[in-house]
């Protein structure tokens, strides 16, 4: 896929990594990996990260697209939350993360504009990045399940009739950026 201009940012929660402090060591590889990657799509064309509002993966690709807006990069940020309030029901660190995010993005908006009423509005979401986004970043690796398994599955459907990328940070590439200086 040659002409990349918006790129979904996903990956593991802050607890399906065993993260439980902001200055854990693992956020500063994870961080590292996302960056060369962005780095490279961004030196290809990407104009756009759109990321869901989650914990963990999402919210570190929100901080290093802010890194590479100060570095020169001419770079947006969409932040697409499935419904509105997402955030509402977490505790205030959280919210705070999130507000962090909503901050760092040039563009904010909800698939559904109905606080949370039921599954489908997941699904829906997933449809809506899918449609609307040109590849995956997904921090994920196939041996450590986690919830983002569910959308890697919506993508494999997805590109049986689209032309779609999917690119993967597993724990192999996270072990490259660990030992790499």
């Amino acid at each position: 896929m040659t002409n990349l201009k918006t790129l979904y940012v996903s990956g593991y929660r802050t607890f399906e990594l065993g993260i439980f402090k902001d200055k854990d060591p693992k956020i500063a590889i994870i961080k590292k990996a996302l960056k060369k990657q962005l780095i490279m799509y961004c030196e290809s064309g990407l104009e756009w990260v759109i990321v869901s509002g989650n914990l963990g993966c999402e919210f570190w690709a929100t901080e290093v697209v802010g890194e590479l807006k100060t570095e020169g990069y001419d770079l947006k940020l969409g932040l697409i939350t499935p419904y509105t309030d997402f955030e509402k029901k977490w505790n205030e660190a959280n919210q705070h993360k999130f507000m962090q995010m909503s901050q760092l993005a040039d563009y904010q908006n909800s698939v559904s504009h109905e606080p949370y009423q039921h599954p489908s509005q997941l699904k829906n979401h997933s449809r809506f990045i899918l449609d609307h986004t040109d590849a995956t970043l997904l921090v994920y690796d196939r041996d450590y399940p986690g919830k983002s398994e569910f959308f890697l599955k919506e993508i494999e459907r997805f590109i049986n009739n689209n032309e779609y990328l999917i690119d993967l940070i597993d724990m192999f590439s996270l072990q490259d950026a660990a030992e790499s200086e």
